[in-house]
């Protein structure tokens, strides 16, 4: 007769929180490449994966890392560096001949116009072909981060805690109004920057 529990332990990646199994059989079923994007709290982190029976493969990769090299020197965790990661990564997707993807978020919660959204409009943007529903995408105002300019202008109209705010952009001498202009300037960097970036 047999004794001790009588469950199935989990795999580990699954008890981690770290893969769900049964969304990631319904994408690899697909047959396409994964678009995956993982923000973390500082960075987002955008790659074309395709699935073979060797394992995965990364074909294109971008992090918020990189915007760097494009003269962003906003932060790399928000909306807008997160539309630029997601640009960068579509557009090394499309320059390695993957026109089309199919959206892996990982264990997390999917909300309507978060980062990881704001990262599937750059891969969209750059040509790669994702299917997805339009009510998920961020407003092309929050991508700017005008939400950004326009609180960092409510701040000091009111005196109450701009610097405290936004202290690491005023120590190096950055004022969060003009993120949308900057914004503009580094989407037509990477746009015009040659194929394979």
């Amino acid at each position: 007769m047999a004794k001790g529990p009588r469950y199935r332990l989990a795999f580990r990646r699954r008890r981690e929180g770290k893969t769900d199994y049964r969304k990631r059989r319904a994408l690899l079923l697909s047959g396409l490449p994964r678009l995956v994007i993982r923000p973390t709290l500082k960075n987002i982190h955008v790659q074309i994966i395709e699935t073979s029976e060797e394992g995965d493969r990364t074909v294109a990769s971008a992090s918020s890392k990189e915007l760097r090299k494009f003269d962003w020197n906003w932060g790399t965790g928000n909306v807008p560096a997160a539309y630029l990661t997601g640009l960068l990564a579509g557009k090394r997707a499309i320059a390695k001949g993957i026109s089309r993807a199919v959206l892996d978020l990982g264990p997390r919660r999917a909300t309507a116009g978060s980062r990881a959204f704001a990262a599937l409009r750059g891969a969209l943007d750059a040509g790669l072909d994702v299917p997805h529903g339009e009510g998920v995408l961020p407003q092309e105002s929050r991508i700017r981060g005008e939400h950004i300019a326009s609180y960092a202008k409510q701040l000091l109209e009111s005196k109450g805690g701009y610097g405290r705010s936004f202290s690491l952009y005023l120590k190096a001498g950055l004022g969060p109004e003009s993120i949308p202009d900057q914004f503009d300037r580094v989407r037509s960097a990477i746009s015009s920057a040659p194929q394979g970036v």
